[in-house]
């Protein structure tokens, strides 16, 4: 299979494609430089920019690289600094979130490694876990309708841009807050937290856009991407978690990215001077967020049998996964969900991303890559595994031989209290 698979495997007369591994040094790390052109060759067709367009971020992936961001976290002035946008060098974001995503450094390790931090900054980076949590939950009960509104309906302009102004742009060209947001969300897949509520509210409260459509090009370039987090930012900004809108305007910029608007061409004609004119949405008719139970997995491992192999996913791929810990000698197997991948056209940073991850994990060559639907590529094996929230989980594994099914690493279990607001379910959890 030229240009696709370098060999191949037959199982039950089935012939299923078996990558090889992705490139690693001596030492196990990911040769980033090797990776980027086993992206391009083995997954180049599905990414966005085409094989050819594929590029790395300046975040490595890998357990490595996630162990020694967390070894050097010092969140002294997190509180303050965290929302800074430029300069670079004074943010106080922290840039774990690609390794939390991706399971690299579960919740619970990240909330015990500041544990002795000055107490604003441990309470206020706390938080930002929390919602991390709370995304999670919110999406293990609701699944996929996280892509409808949650409890409002879209906002409102009162007056649309007129059409020869922004076309069908979100924003007018040579606005320079976009630009420089834009092109650090396309060359690194990372935006701090601030930028993320800028560009959703310009999309959607300011230009009246569907959300929807923004959410999905932002996450296709986000490391840190993911249906849960990423959707529920969007909704929370925009005001359909909460019936109050977040209004960008110039304001935020001069604060939190000081000389930016100096240097913008319409800086003397903002078209983001003052508070968008937009009134919230009317009350929706959403997915139930009240009370009642949220899937959790098994409280503990639920094992009815031996497996011949333990099953990674995109949510699990730290060297602390549970399935791979408690089977230590057992092989590994991680499949690039090929139809999902053609989908979703994610950018050749986040498929580079996680080739690195990949790479540690296969160096001492337990771990297979395959290319495929996950379902047909592990059919008529015994696999163990770690349960995930999500729905594509709960799917494949149910067609699956689950022989071993390991708990996720909560930072707070899931109940059966309401999830209609972040402050009020914080607070019950304690």
């Amino acid at each position: 299979m030229p240009g696709r698979a370098v060999t191949a495997m037959v199982t039950d007369d089935l012939r299923v494609p078996l990558l090889p591994a992705p490139p690693v040094h001596d030492d196990g790390t990911a040769d980033t430089g090797g990776v980027l052109a086993w992206v391009a060759r083995h997954l180049g067709h599905l990414a966005l920019e085409g094989p050819d367009g594929v590029a790395a971020s300046r975040i490595r992936g890998g357990q490595s690289a996630a162990d020694t961001a967390l070894a050097t976290l010092d969140v002294t002035g997190y509180a303050a600094q965290r929302s800074v946008v430029a300069p670079v060098a004074r943010r106080g974001a922290t840039v774990l979130s690609p390794y939390i995503r991706h399971g690299l450094l579960p919740l619970p390790q990240v909330w015990a490694a500041v544990g002795g931090a000055p107490a604003r900054d441990r309470s206020k980076f706390r938080d930002e876990l929390m919602w991390q949590e709370y995304a999670r939950h919110v999406y293990a009960r609701v699944g996929r309708a996280n892509a409808e509104p949650l409890r409002f309906e879209p906002p409102r302009p009162r007056e649309r841009p007129s059409a020869d102004r922004w076309a069908d742009d979100p924003w007018p060209p040579g606005m320079a807050c976009m630009a420089a947001s834009t092109t650090e969300l396309h060359d690194d897949g990372w935006l701090v937290n601030q930028v993320r509520m800028w560009l959703a509210s310009q999309w959607a409260v300011r230009a009246g856009q569907d959300w929807r459509r923004g959410e999905r090009e932002m996450y296709r370039h986000l490391l840190d991407g993911s249906a849960a987090a990423n959707r529920l930012g969007w909704q929370w900004t925009i005001g359909q978690g909460t019936g109050k809108v977040y209004g960008f305007s110039r304001w935020q910029v001069e604060k939190r990215a000081p000389g930016l608007c100096g240097r913008c061409p319409l800086k003397d004609a903002c078209p983001i001077q003052e508070w968008p004119d937009a009134d919230a949405g009317p009350p929706a008719d959403g997915p139930d967020l009240g009370p009642g139970a949220t899937p959790a997995g098994p409280p503990r491992a639920e094992v009815t049998g031996e497996p011949d192999a333990v099953w990674l996913t995109a949510e699990s791929l730290g060297d602390t996964d549970p399935a791979m810990v408690a089977h230590e000698q057992v092989p590994r197997v991680f499949v690039f969900d090929e139809p999902l991948l053609a989908r979703l056209r994610l950018s050749g940073k986040r498929l580079v991303f996680l080739a690195e991850a990949l790479a540690e994990l296969a160096a001492d060559g337990s771990t297979e890559v395959r290319l495929g639907d996950p379902v047909t590529e592990l059919t008529g094996r015994r696999v163990a595994t770690t349960w995930n929230f999500t729905p594509g989980f709960a799917r494949r594994s149910a067609a699956l031989d689950v022989v071993a099914l390991h708990p996720w690493p909560w930072l707070r279990r899931p109940g059966s209290g309401p999830l209609r607001s972040f402050s009020a379910w914080s607070r019950a959890l304690g």
